[in-house]
């Protein structure tokens, strides 16, 4: 039976601030190795008999999966969730969606890490009889700590490759987890699964209808948007949001448990990323330009600059182009109060980095004082801008690298390296890169207010209709 990937590109990584952010998570960012995680995600799957994945993601994150599957040549659906409903709502669109074939589902997160592929690749083999049966597979992790992050679960007698489930259990206390690794009848829940659509269907159908319902009201008006499947926003947002273990895995008669031993982590802070790591002989992680001395067991990485750290121990140090965060690993959990506190306060650094990446390529807000900001724009080869105008400002395009293609109201013409335009209040203009190369150049805006809402589009290749 062939199989089909599910992956779930959710999430907001808080955990992971300031690099990962709300618009800009850890699972589209490259942590370990010269591959984000949603790329490393797919590229593990190699080997495997699989069809082109299903993608389940948000607006905010539509091109960054879009433009990292392009990268590595990969092909897939992606459907595309009005708001976030947890993962029961999310992988019942994937299984509505496949019907008609009705696949094996493997449903994986985005934003996990795997070290022992073999035996990451192994575990799903063993677990396709199990799942062509009608089973509902969801993996365990061999635990190796008393680790308090994670929820378990208890087994129960054999069946095939794997165990009945006996019960599933939340976070538990460090004496009841230390319990649970010596005696060997408790897992890690993965959050990893592997059924038929038409299984997995059925038993959410049986356990929450309301679920079912909605998710089939939503893709049955579905429509195809460039790379994209919008379904019925209406019908979704009326559907509950629960998790596939709430909704039908602590319910169903059907499931069952595969071990898992692969070097499993869901990266879920600074403290799991560390330990993922590889280390020098000091036990430290760097990445960027670090300089170290006395320093043990800290993570540190930086985006864009020197970081010079002197006599401390086990601290993770994260810079990026506007903000430093410093923290002990035994407090890297509470990292979400600050997250919290930059989203109660409206701050722009909760959901955006700086540097901010559109479909057609990205801007750098490199200096914003009153009634004046200054950004350096990257468009790729062959990217349009949207046809536009703003209401409140004004601005000054210098050419750094590459040819520009420029609209201003009825006039288009070309701007070479070292040549500027002027765009006044109002207009309505474009800029497209008509080379082979990137096109940067300088935007100086100057205004009452300069905020990205004040983009009135008139037309976009994108089909975007706000200032995403």
């Amino acid at each position: 039976m062939i199989i089909c990937p599910v992956i779930l590109v959710g999430g907001a990584g808080t955990r992971l601030w300031p690099l990962s952010r709300s618009k800009h998570p850890k699972q589209f960012f490259a942590l370990n190795n010269e591959y984000t995680m949603l790329q490393n995600t797919l590229m593990r799957l190699s080997g495997l008999t699989v069809k082109d994945p299903i993608f389940i993601c948000n607006e905010d994150h539509r091109f960054f999966v879009a433009e990292q599957l392009r990268a590595i040549d990969q092909h897939g659906s992606i459907i595309l969730e009005p708001e976030g409903k947890n993962t029961a709502p999310a992988i019942a669109l994937a299984a509505l969606q496949s019907l008609e074939k009705d696949p094996l589902l493997l449903v994986l997160s985005a934003d996990h890490e795997v070290k022992d592929i073999y035996a990451f690749q192994n575990a799903i083999k063993s677990a396709i009889n199990l799942a062509e049966s009608g089973k509902l597979v969801t993996f365990g992790i061999v635990p190796n700590e008393p680790h308090t992050g994670y929820g378990y679960i208890k087994t129960g007698s054999a069946e095939g490759s794997g165990y009945t489930i006996n019960s599933f259990i939340e976070k538990p206390s460090l004496r009841l987890a230390e319990d649970f690794l010596k005696s060997k009848d408790y897992y890690w829940n993965s959050g990893m699964f592997l059924f038929k659509a038409s299984a997995l269907l059925s038993e959410l159908n049986k356990f929450r209808p309301d679920i079912y319902q909605a998710c089939k009201d939503a893709m049955s008006d579905n429509k195809e948007d460039l790379d994209f499947i919008r379904i019925n926003e209406n019908a979704f947002r009326s559907c509950p949001s629960e998790s596939i273990d709430y909704a039908v895995m602590e319910n169903t008669d059907n499931g069952v448990m595969v071990p898992m031993n692969a070097g499993w982590s869901d990266i879920g802070s600074w403290l799991s990323l560390w330990k993922a790591s590889e280390k020098d002989k000091n036990d430290n992680f760097h990445h960027g330009d670090i300089i170290c001395h006395d320093t043990n067991g800290c993570y540190i990485r930086s985006e864009d600059k020197l970081i010079a750290a002197v006599g401390i121990n086990d601290l993770v140090i994260v810079s990026t182009k506007d903000a430093v965060m410093v923290a002990h690993k035994n407090n890297v959990q509470d990292i979400k109060k600050i997250t919290d506190k930059l989203k109660d306060e409206s701050r722009s650094e909760h959901e955006l980095h700086r540097e901010v990446f559109r479909p057609w390529g990205k801007y750098d807000s490199v200096d914003i004082g009153e009634g004046y900001q200054v950004k350096r724009i990257t468009v790729k080869p062959g990217a349009k801008l949207s046809l536009q105008k703003h209401h409140h400002r004004s601005e000054h395009w210098i050419v750094v690298v590459g040819t520009a293609k420029v609209t201003i109201e009825e006039e288009t013409f070309l701007l070479s390296v070292n040549e500027s335009t002027y765009i006044p209040v109002g207009s309505v203009h474009a800029l497209e890169n008509p080379e082979k190369i990137d096109l940067e150049l300088i935007e100086v805006q100057t205004g009452s207010y300069l905020g990205e809402d004040d983009i009135v589009r008139l037309q976009d290749v994108y089909g975007r209709v706000s200032a995403d």
